[in-house]
């Protein structure tokens, strides 16, 4: 059987990394053509915004394309910023303006209050409207303040409940592939497109 041939919807080359890094050898991950503009994810759930990119990246190239969307659901702020995550502190915010504000936003907030989970939804889509979605989630907490120097985006300030206390940052990325959010849904993904005929 041929392996299946995905273009990446994402132009992150952080996240880019570590879906060819879980997804390993079982697809052929193709990078996004330069020449395809920016997808608005103006969706309201991360279903929706993951959707909308695959969608973009299958219409533009006619091949099936993945994509997905993270957030990250603090419970002391009702579930914020989740699917806001990437753009937190405004739109052209970077990593170290989202932790920022998550952490003024959770000043004074006791550790036992602090439980928070990451959320990805990973979807592959076909030109012809086929698709295969998966979840993968990660329950923790937020730290007190940024710990480690591996990783991206809320790594530093995100401690896994299976981690043994230590921050994704802090974690080889062999070691937050296993127990991280996007490495469950994309191992649950690559699971699913094993039953998928590649043509």
């Amino acid at each position: 059987m041929s392996r299946l041939e995905l273009v990446c919807a994402s132009a992150n080359p952080d996240k880019v990394a570590e879906i060819a890094a879980i997804l390993g050898d079982r697809v052929t991950l193709l990078p996004r053509p330069a020449g395809v503009p920016e997808v608005e994810e103006d969706a309201l759930t991360l279903e929706g915004n993951a959707r909308l990119k695959a969608e973009a990246l299958a219409a533009a190239t006619g091949r099936p394309a993945v994509a997905d969307d993270t957030g990250l659901e603090v419970d002391a702020l009702d579930g914020r910023p989740g699917v806001w995550s990437a753009r937190y502190a405004g739109d052209d915010a970077t990593y170290a303006d989202n932790v920022a504000k998550l952490l003024t936003e959770l000043e004074g907030v006791p550790d036992v209050a602090r439980t928070a989970r990451f959320r990805t939804v990973a979807i592959v889509v076909w030109p012809d409207g086929r698709e295969v979605v998966a979840e993968g989630t990660c329950e923790g907490r937020v730290a007190t303040e940024p710990r480690g120097s591996r990783g991206f985006g809320y790594d530093p300030v995100f401690i896994p409940f299976d981690g043994g206390g230590r921050t994704f940052a802090e974690m080889t990325a062999e070691e937050k592939h296993l127990i991280s959010h996007r490495g469950r849904a994309f191992q649950a993904l690559a699971e699913r497109l094993a039953a998928v005929d590649p043509a």
